[in-house]
C-alpha cells in the first residue's frame, strides 16, 4: 500500500480525505477518484481516520486491498478525533515534509462524488493562475442542481442579514450577504467550500497549516481569510463540478431532514472566528446583531404565520454561547 511518507518523482496532487464513521460514504468517493488519478499521474489519495472505532479503518483497508488501489491510496488511522483541521493537517504536515511535497493539496469530504475531470480542471486552473492560493468546485446535489460553495467572509452586517431574513434589508445588505446566488463563471471570492478546496503547497508554507483550535466549521474560513491577507487569492472554479451529499458526514447541515439542534462546538467555532480575527467588541457586536436581526424575524414569522425552519433552541444557544456569556477566549 502506498505510504504517504515516501517521496515520489511525479508527485502532483495529494488529495486529503478525513472519514469519521462514515466508511461506505468514503470508499464511494474513492471510486470515483479512479478515472481521476488515471488522467494526473502524481496524484496520491490519503484517508485520515480520525479514531472512527467503529471498524472504518477495516473496511476502507479491505476497499483498498479488494479495488488494487493500493498504488495511489492509502490509510491514515489517528489516535484520536480532533477535529477537521486536526485531521486533515496530519496527512498535510507528512506531505510537506517529505522529500518531495506536491504542489497541491486537495482537501475532499468523504461525502463528495467528484465528476470526471472535475480534478484535472483544478489543477490547470492553479497552473495557469500562480498568483492564485486557493480554488474551489462547483458542488452540487446528485440530480446536478448547484449549491452554494463561493462565500463571502462573516461580518456584522452578515449576521443581521442572517437573523433579519427581510427582502428589502437583504437588497441594501447584498455585499456582505456570506453566501451570494451561485455563479456560472469562474470568480475570486473571499473563500470557497472545504468539502472541495485545492490549496498551494506555498500557502500552507507562509501561513500555516488549518486552526486546529476550531473543532469543525469555520477552519475554512479562518485559513481563507489569513491566506488573503497574506496576498493568496481564493477563487471559485464551477468547470470543477463535485457531488456533495450535504451533511451525510457530519449529519448537522442535511437540507434534506427537519433541521436539528446546532451543537456546540458549531457555536464555539464562530465565536472564535469573530475573536480571532476581529477582536471582543466586533464579536459582541456581531452577537448583538445576530440576536436582534433573530427576535424581529421570530415577531414578524407569528404575525405572519410563517413555519419555523430554524434549528430547535437557536436563539437560546446563541445568547448561552454568546462572548457576553462565554468571555473572549479564543
Amino acid at each position: 500500500m502506498f505510504d504517504a511518507t515516501e517521496p515520489d518523482s511525479l508527485s502532483l496532487l495529494t488529495v486529503v480525505i478525513l472519514n469519521y464513521r462514515t466508511p461506505s460514504l468514503t470508499i464511494d468517493c474513492l471510486r470515483s477518484l479512479v478515472g481521476e488519478v488515471r488522467s494526473l499521474p502524481g496524484t496520491r489519495v490519503v484517508v485520515a481516520d480520525n479514531a472512527s472505532g467503529d471498524g472504518s479503518v477495516e473496511q476502507i483497508a479491505a476497499a483498498i486491498e479488494a479495488e488494487g488501489w493500493g498504488e495511489w491510496a492509502s490509510l491514515m488511522p489517528l489516535e484520536r478525533n480532533g477535529g477537521y483541521a486536526f485531521g486533515n493537517n496530519a496527512v498535510i504536515r507528512v506531505a510537506l515534509h517529505s522529500t518531495n511535497p506536491p504542489p497541491y493539496f486537495l482537501l475532499l469530504n468523504p461525502d463528495t462524488i467528484v465528476r470526471p475531470g472535475a480534478l484535472q480542471v483544478l489543477v490547470d486552473f492553479m497552473d495557469e493562475h500562480p498568483d492564485v492560493g486557493i480554488a474551489g468546485s462547483r458542488l452540487e446535489d446528485p440530480d446536478g442542481t448547484s449549491q452554494r460553495s463561493a462565500f463571502r467572509f462573516h461580518s456584522v452586517l452578515s449576521e443581521l442579514n442572517f437573523g433579519l431574513r427581510l427582502g428589502v434589508v437583504s437588497k441594501l445588505l447584498s455585499k456582505w450577504v456570506v453566501a451570494p446566488p451561485v455563479s456560472e463563471e469562474t470568480c475570486q471570492t473571499d473563500w470557497v467550500a472545504g468539502a472541495s478546496m485545492i490549496v498551494r503547497r506555498e500557502v500552507f508554507e507562509s501561513v500555516g497549516l488549518l486552526d486546529e483550535q476550531y473543532f469543525m466549521y469555520f477552519e475554512e474560513v479562518d485559513f481563507c481569510l489569513k491566506a488573503n491577507k497574506s496576498g493568496w487569492s481564493c477563487w471559485y472554479v464551477p468547470q470543477s463540478r463535485v457531488v456533495h451529499l450535504v451533511g451525510q458526514s457530519s449529519g448537522v447541515t442535511d437540507t434534506k431532514r427537519s433541521p436539528r439542534r446546532l451543537p456546540t462546538y458549531w457555536f464555539d467555532s464562530r465565536r472564535r472566528y469573530f475573536l480571532k480575527n476581529h477582536g471582543w467588541l466586533y464579536a459582541a457586536i456581531a452577537d448583538t446583531a445576530w440576536v436582534f436581526g433573530l427576535v424581529l424575524w421570530r415577531w414578524r414569522r407569528v404575525i405572519q404565520r410563517k413555519p419555523d425552519l430554524d434549528p430547535p433552541k437557536l436563539l437560546s444557544d446563541l445568547l448561552l454561547n454568546s462572548v457576553f456569556l462565554k468571555g473572549g477566549q479564543v
